[in-house]
């Protein structure tokens, strides 16, 4: 996931895309305006020592399961950003089969600023306006952009404390204590990694070890890499950060690029002869078979669309793949594997968190990567065939099944 929010025009964008896609699946102007329409917006603010803060939570699909989505806190949240991010998170469930539908949220604040106590203060008052319109089978909320574990727990105390519901299933990404599920800090980048293996299998690629560059070497990045690592058809040779790309001869050591950039302040830091350092950007152009973008929005566009030479893209951010550019880069031959398929395994790992927490279960860290496994292979598998069937890119595969299941549902 991007480590900043999206710009609001992601909202026009992504309803472009959606339009475009229900007109090939055949539906109605009314329906596709139904389908874009969120079923409810709730815009409120937030009393924190005196000053107001701007508070959403965008409802967007529910017809297929209860609304699910993250809360971010973040100077730029916006109401149309909120509103965006919805609408994809009910292509996103609905693209990889499950019971669930969209959501979003935010606050517009800057959480640098504020001390452990003014943050719970700020993240209770959250649930307080909200906790008529969440719930177990209503909303189910995560974490976002610069929100964590220990203030899902405050939220789903709150919640407790309000309506008395002890499942602690209206929220997700809790702490492991606290009803949160083995597995989620690596879901986002185990999720893509079986995402990528299977459409490697069905193109057949041949059995040399693939070399793979990762832009942005926050959480998703750096599970991604040590995982693909870990595998003897991959090798990372690349990584890079918001200031710097170290560039290998031979497979990079991860873990200690990780532990590096923890004791310094970049990837930079890391110390070995067969390591280049180079500018934050030549990640993006490296010679390679695959490129992983977990970083920023728009990050491959019409500037340096021309130049990116592998033959493979992991969208594992939000939108990194500018519209031009993805087009671009399809008709040149280049596979990309969409945001909305490859960085669904966080939000396949909420369901199974959702799940234990109804079931009052707690499944093992293997039972949970093994079904996510399972669920991401079969989504990538009939996406790939429903673009080769149909002469379409994988994003618009993508799309189109999701708006189909949804539109589906929503005539039932």
């Amino acid at each position: 996931m991007s480590d900043v929010p999206v710009t609001d025009n992601f909202l026009s964008n992504a309803r472009a895309v959606v339009r475009r896609s229900a007109k090939r699946v055949g539906l109605s102007d009314k329906d596709t305006e139904e389908l874009i329409t969120p079923r409810k917006r709730h815009s409120f603010k937030i009393d924190l020592e005196g000053k107001k803060y701007d508070a959403y939570r965008v409802q967007h699909s529910n017809v297929l399961g209860p609304h699910k989505g993250g809360i971010r806190f973040h100077p730029e949240v916006s109401q149309g950003e909120v509103e965006a991010l919805a609408l994809l998170m009910s292509i996103k469930t609905a693209a990889v089969d499950l019971p669930l539908g969209g959501g979003k949220g935010g606050i517009s604040i800057d959480p640098s600023h504020l001390d452990d106590k003014q943050l719970e203060e700020l993240s209770r008052k959250y649930v307080q306006h909200l906790h008529p319109h969440i719930g177990p089978d209503k909303d189910v909320p995560a974490p976002d952009v610069n929100t964590s574990a220990t203030i899902m727990d405050w939220m789903v105390d709150e919640f407790e404390q309000l309506t008395g519901d002890k499942t602690k299933a209206t929220f997700t990404g809790k702490s492991l204590d606290k009803g949160g599920s083995a597995g989620r800090e690596a879901a986002t980048g185990r999720g893509g990694l079986f995402a990528l293996q299977e459409i490697l299998k069905m193109h057949e690629h041949d059995k040399r070890r693939l070399t793979i560059a990762v832009q942005g070497f926050g959480n998703v990045g750096y599970w991604f890499a040590k995982l693909a690592n870990e595998q003897d058809e991959f090798k990372v040779v690349a990584v890079s950060d918001s200031r710097h790309t170290i560039t290998s001869s031979d497979q990079l050591d991860v873990g200690a690029v990780l532990a590096a950039k923890k004791s310094g302040k970049s990837v930079a830091d890391y110390k070995n002869s067969d390591v280049k350092v180079g500018d934050v950007n030549d990640i993006l152009t490296a010679n390679v078979d695959i490129l992983v973008l977990a970083a920023l929005d728009n990050a491959v566009n019409e500037g340096n669309m021309e130049s990116i030479q592998a033959h493979y893209i992991v969208e594992l951010a939000n939108g990194p793949v500018s519209d031009v550019a993805y087009r671009h880069l399809h008709k040149t031959g280049t596979i990309i594997l969409p945001d909305v398929l490859a960085n669904a395994g966080g939000v396949i790992v909420s369901y199974f968190e959702w799940l234990q927490n109804n079931k009052g279960e707690k499944w093992p860290e293997t039972r949970v990567n093994r079904e996510l496994d399972i669920m991401m292979r079969k989504a990538a598998r009939g996406i790939f065939k429903h673009s080769q069937d149909n002469n379409l890119s994988m994003k618009d595969s993508t799309f189109d099944i999701a708006i189909q299941r949804i539109a589906t549902s929503s005539k039932k």
